[in-house]
């Protein structure tokens, strides 16, 4: 890749909006230098202000082909815990070839959305019947070409799940695609690392499923050996996600999920915490002042009746976050900051609750909160146009009327649903005019597959 030269009107810089700024992009496609006020002096001219890249802290890739498939009220009423049984019988049919399919047209989707990076919690390891495929990593390398194939940010995240609850319980045959012990589970890490250097584009790190699919010393384990591999890999886990979860921690340990985590692990910066929804106060506090990450998915959340994350109180506490799609019910980036505030105002009934403070932009606060906690759990080079950093920008459709912060209110809280125009991932152009290269060819296989699971 060449150098390349390009200069925005307007763009959101780690110290706040600038005019006329020059970004200079190296071959290995870092941002080699930021300029505010510049000249243009041969540099391409963007189309819009500009806005780094958000990262997706969370996705099940193969979800996004099942996405709206459960939504119809069944006779006993309907929560996480039934979506799950359509899960399972969705995920029977999937071969490695539909996982890529499934992956490279959620990808491109991210990527229109203004997504450049993605955390990929991958647990969908073995084939139907739950025999290991002959190369363990199959699932996993589709996963990784689909990325490739897409031109987006990878952190990969394989998932350790040897259990159906707490305590060891056996699994469930539903489950049997997930399953690994944990020597190979270790295994399935140092293969994959040890096929696929780390670059700025790719990351690794692991996925202990939650405390009900590892016991105690498996999850001891494998933290233990993924840091000895790579001491400041992300380590992320579902927490506290549903109620029912929460009391089954307790007759298990006599603790919370949280409580039990902050108790028996080394809980620091590289961890995240997916969902956290169901906490106390005092398990916000301790979370807030551990540096972990607290990884939302609010529509997601919203979707399954999860409940809503106490998000006033852990940012007032200064607690370290970011998005994710989840099981990618929504693919925008904008509209998981409006959910966030607003099951906030519904539930506190009152108006921008998380801004960072009196008089300060309710959507420049969640832009750019999210912006750190998703860089910081993906482990990637990204959420700054910085020297340094990953040329990710994101070039924002521009009628004109708004500027700064100002954009960004509008951009989460306005009407306008196509916001983004271009996208570019280290500093090379994926989406030009809402339109990636690879899109229709991806759109007629990602029909097909959809096409076979669903007619059987």
């Amino acid at each position: 890749m060449q150098p390349i030269s390009l200069i925005a009107a307007e763009a959101l810089l780690p110290e706040g909006w600038r005019r006329d700024v020059r970004f200079e992009i190296g071959a290995d496609g870092l941002l080699i230098a930021v300029t505010p006020g510049a000249e243009e002096n041969g540099a391409e001219r963007l189309s819009g202000p500009v806005l780094p890249g958000m990262g997706n802290l969370h996705s099940h890739a193969f979800q996004r082909g099942m996405a709206g498939l459960a939504e119809y009220s069944g006779p006993d009423g309907d929560n996480f815990w039934s979506w799950r049984q359509l899960m399972y019988r969705f995920l029977e049919r999937l071969t490695p070839d539909d996982i890529e399919i499934i992956a490279t047209q959620l990808y491109i989707e991210m990527l229109k959305a203004g997504y450049t990076a993605v955390g990929e919690f991958h647990y969908l390891h073995n084939a139907p019947d739950g025999r290991p495929y002959d190369d363990p990593a199959a699932t996993a390398e589709r996963i990784l070409a689909a990325a490739d194939k897409t031109g987006i940010g990878l952190t990969l995240l394989p998932v350790l799940y040897a259990h159906g609850n707490f305590g060891g319980a056996p699994p469930v045959p539903g489950q049997r695609r997930f399953l690994f012990d944990i020597d190979g589970f270790n295994a399935l890490v140092d293969t994959v690392m040890d096929r696929h250097p780390e670059t700025p584009m790719l990351r690794f790190g692991i996925a202990p499923h939650s405390l009900r699919a590892v016991t105690p010393a498996q999850l001891e384990s494998a933290v233990a050996h993924i840091k000895h591999c790579k001491p400041n890999a992300p380590i992320h886990i579902h927490v506290a996600e549903q109620e029912r979860e929460v009391a089954d921690c307790v007759a298990w340990s006599g603790a919370r999920p949280i409580e039990w985590l902050l108790d028996h692990a080394d809980i620091d910066e590289r961890w995240c915490f997916i969902h956290s929804t169901h906490q106390t106060e005092t398990e916000t506090q301790r979370l807030a002042k551990s540096g972990a990450v607290a990884g939302l998915c609010p529509s997601t959340e919203a979707n399954l009746g999860d409940g809503i994350f106490p998000a006033a109180s852990y940012f007032a506490a200064r607690g370290h976050w970011g998005i994710g799609t989840d099981s990618h019910i929504a693919l925008d980036p904008f509209e998981e900051l409006r959910l966030l505030e607003y099951s906030q105002r519904l539930t506190m009934r009152q108006r921008n609750i998380l801004a960072d403070r009196v008089g300060i932009s309710t959507g420049a606060s969640l832009y750019r909160g999210a912006l750190a906690g998703t860089a910081q759990a993906l482990a990637q080079p990204i959420g700054q146009l910085a020297p340094g950093y990953r040329a990710d920008l994101v070039v924002l459709a521009d009628d004109g009327t708004r500027h700064g912060d100002a954009l960004l209110d509008a951009a989460i809280f306005g009407p306008n649903r196509q916001i983004v125009r271009d996208v570019m991932v280290g500093g090379v152009w994926r989406v030009k005019d809402r339109h990636h290269k690879a899109e229709e060819d991806a759109a007629t296989r990602y029909r097909a597959v959809l096409n076979r699971l669903l007619a059987a």
